[in-house]
């Protein structure tokens, strides 16, 4: 495929279209899979195979002849779709076997270098029932006690991954993904997060309506922008530190604080309604002392510029008149 080639797993998603773009102005020669191509702008791999990665011949097909293998492809999607419990079964099944087969296809076919994008729903839920100061150091992942089948799929696949790289030789990259947001995501249809899921109620609310949020709004999360999450994954596969790492923003906010900041870049004046939905883990955060210490580099970004630029793209979606859902 050329002197640096690369192959995206997930190409058509939200972080792996933006990597490919990444690698491409990087001048690699980049190969994307996934079942769908990327929804929002047209791809900018040189090649995209649309197949299913559970299905040997697609992933044998797709590993051949490149260098390196970003590995994001997982069924997932936002709280709504990952803490019902109602996915359990595909979750872990559909990604266990992308992960299955991409290494063992990728080593067969001598790809010699691999980066696997895990989670920060490893983490131990126990570890984090205090929303003002959630434990997610990277060595608290063990005694395992992930709170959802997505984090202990996660975490069984960095250990795959590492298994292979101990046994094989196989140079391998892992970092745990903070709640990653940005324009060309997922923003509506019950697998979107948290940020596009706000931006989009307070598009479509006019002054003085009041938009609902899952839970008292007081759980806290960090949210990293999709520009610092690539670039964080692209120094982490340059480095010689496999991981695992995490790769996500320190500036806690609240649910509740999260919605105020859409409705201030809107400039709406909106009441919240707290309803029964799923929640997730009571308060994360990332904690950046060790991808600091082995990459001389962290997340800086505000949260406010990637809201800013987030909510001005979902709004013109909207008023672009896309179907919404509820």
């Amino acid at each position: 495929m050329g002197s640096r080639s690369a192959l995206v797993n997930g190409a058509g998603g939200f972080i792996g279209s933006h990597l490919v773009k990444r690698l491409k102005r990087e001048g690699y020669r980049v190969r994307g899979v996934d079942l769908k191509r990327p929804e929002f702008a047209p791809t900018e791999a040189d090649e995209f195979i649309v197949g299913d990665l559970r299905e040997p011949e697609v992933v044998q097909a797709a590993v051949d002849g490149v260098d390196e293998v970003y590995q994001l492809a997982a069924d997932m999607g936002g709280a709504g779709y990952i803490f019902t419990g109602e996915h359990d079964a595909c979750v872990m099944h559909n990604s266990a076997l992308i992960n299955l087969n991409t290494l063992e296809f990728g080593r067969l076919a001598g790809v010699q270098r691999y980066f696997y994008s895990s989670s920060a729903c490893i983490y131990p839920e126990h570890n984090q029932l205090d929303p003002d100061h959630p434990v997610c150091e990277e060595s608290s992942a063990y005694p395992a006690a992930p709170d959802s089948e997505y984090g202990w799929e996660k975490l069984f696949s960095e250990r795959l991954y590492l298994s292979y790289m101990r046994n094989y030789g196989l140079d391998v990259r892992i970092a745990r993904y903070h709640n990653i947001f940005g324009p060309e995501g997922t923003w509506q249809g019950g697998r979107e997060k948290a940020p596009a899921a706000l931006c989009r109620k307070v598009a479509e609310a006019e002054d003085g309506d009041s938009i609902e949020i899952w839970g008292d709004g007081e759980q806290t999360r960090s949210f990293l922008y999709i520009d610092e999450c690539v670039e964080g994954t692209r120094r982490l596969m340059d480095s010689d530190f496999p991981g695992p790492v995490n790769i996500g923003s320190e500036e806690m906010v609240t649910i509740n604080d999260l919605a105020t900041i859409a409705m201030e870049i809107a400039g709406k004046q909106l009441t919240i309604e707290h309803i029964d939905g799923p929640l997730g883990v009571r308060g994360r955060n990332s904690h950046n002392a060790l991808i600091a210490d082995r990459l001389g580099w962290q997340p800086s970004r505000p949260l406010r510029e990637g809201m800013e630029a987030t909510y001005h793209w979902i709004a013109g979606q909207v008023e672009a008149g896309t179907p919404a859902t509820p």
